[in-house]
């Protein structure tokens, strides 16, 4: 018995499929839509609904696009010599917001993890090497999350384009401006010490 009718309680168990939504935080939203304007709650339904229906991925980069192409594919101002390789959409929406690249993207769809059972031929890997070949791609920046699996899959990349005609670089990794050490995880102190740069003539 959870002293809410059954239709709330639904509602909750729904809400806790969501990913970092616990019983307490489903349980607020259940009851925050409650209180929400007809209009309102009426919009959020088509959209959920919609959302399955609309969104499919993008035949080029794999990105989420409600076309069989992307806005980004599509725009032609930006500079397709340039591939930034993330693992999953919403990289794509993080850089996008940051506006410091204006080439064009390709989403992974995640990352190699043999532990996980996850291989190259999981991730949308093998698109990859066709839009290097076929759309004269220059240079390829691999913006993958620093873990072991992110570290596992730029190895691999780069291995299996080495023998193409691109430049292959990796954001860089290391210690966040404002951050003490003794907080900081071996992975990135190690990487932070790979990728320093040197500050003297």
């Amino acid at each position: 018995m959870t002293g809410y009718p059954k239709t709330i309680t639904n509602l909750i168990e729904c809400l806790k499929k969501l990913p970092g939504v616990g019983e307490k935080s489903a349980e607020r939203m259940a009851l925050s839509i409650l209180e929400l304007d007809d209009d309102v709650l009426k919009f959020f339904a088509e959209n959920l609904l919609s959302v399955k229906d609309k969104i499919k991925r993008c035949s080029i980069c794999n990105h989420l696009s409600e076309e069989d192409i992307c806005d980004i594919c599509a725009d032609k101002t930006r500079d397709n010599g340039i591939l930034c390789i993330v693992e999953e959409p919403k990289d794509v929406r993080t850089l996008e917001k940051v506006g410091i690249f204006n080439g064009k993207y390709h989403v992974l769809g995640g990352l190699i993890s043999p532990l996980d059972g996850i291989t190259p031929n999981d991730i949308n890997i093998s698109n990859l090497i066709e839009r290097i070949k076929n759309e004269n791609i220059k240079e390829v920046i691999i913006a993958v999350k620093p873990s072991i699996e992110g570290e596992t899959t730029s190895l691999y990349i780069s291995k299996i384009l080495s023998d193409l005609n691109v430049v292959i670089s990796k954001i860089a990794y290391g210690v966040p401006i404002g951050a003490d050490m003794e907080y900081l995880d071996s992975l990135t102190l190690e990487l932070a010490f790979d990728n320093r740069m040197k500050i003297s003539e």
